[in-house]
């Protein structure tokens, strides 16, 4: 409940924050929807395999972003849904991208002793060169998902658009706990902008983890934007 609450609470505080510093400008609201065959979260499936639905909505006010998505899960137990609440500051440094924010993951109907809800604060920056992106991401929370505490999950990215409406992408990441064993994890795939407003990715995930839900795995995704 503490941690539920720490997320709702960071998640409007940037979003309050954003409103107050940036009052002279207009919101930009964007909502996104979609339909994977798999949720896949850092390599282990969300879903025990099953599709997902999924859906979200961001605001953006001059520097400073906020919002919400959610998606349905499957743990094998009553838990229905994962809700993601966050907010955060965008800018470039020296033509880097710079991405420092708060996310809040909350589970619906989740069992009493679960304790699956966490926060995580992010720190991200990227350089386009060219046709290509790399980036690089780290996320930190100090009570992680489940049996775990202190958590530490670092990203190297990158992502190339060869031709109009294409797009080659790819991750490696390494996700450190203090319970459980650390794992390493990557993606790579190739997304094809339909129109404006809709796009199809397909993607290839795997870690270093045997198992049903963390083995590799090709996921498709139809994403729709408003």
């Amino acid at each position: 409940m503490m941690r539920t609450a720490l997320a709702c609470a960071a998640a409007l505080a940037a979003l309050l924050t954003a409103s107050a510093a940036s009052a002279q400008d207009t919101p930009d609201v964007a909502w996104n929807l979609g339909v994977t065959s798999d949720y896949v979260f850092r390599g282990y499936s969300q879903t025990t395999e099953d599709p997902a639905i999924f859906g979200g909505v961001d605001v953006t006010v001059g520097s400073f972003y906020a919002g919400a998505w959610a998606s349905n899960v499957d743990f094998g137990d009553d838990t229905d849904a994962e809700v993601d609440l966050y907010g955060g500051y965008r800018s470039e440094v020296s033509g880097f991208a710079i991405d420092v924010g708060v996310v809040g993951y909350l589970y619906v109907s989740q069992p009493s002793a679960a304790d699956y809800d966490y926060v995580e604060l992010k720190a991200a920056a990227s350089r386009a060169i060219g046709p290509l992106t790399l980036g690089a991401a780290v996320y930190w929370s100090p009570d992680f998902f489940g049996a775990d505490e202190e958590a530490t999950y670092v990203e190297a990215n990158a992502a190339f658009s060869p031709a109009d409406k294409w797009t080659v992408s790819g991750a490696v990441g390494h996700q450190a706990l203090d319970v459980n064993a650390d794992y390493a994890t990557w993606n790579a795939g190739v997304a094809y902008a339909i129109s404006d407003n809709v796009a199809v990715d397909l993607r290839y995930h795997d870690t270093d983890v045997p198992g049903l839900l963390s083995d590799d795995r090709i996921v498709a995704a139809l994403k729709f934007l408003f």
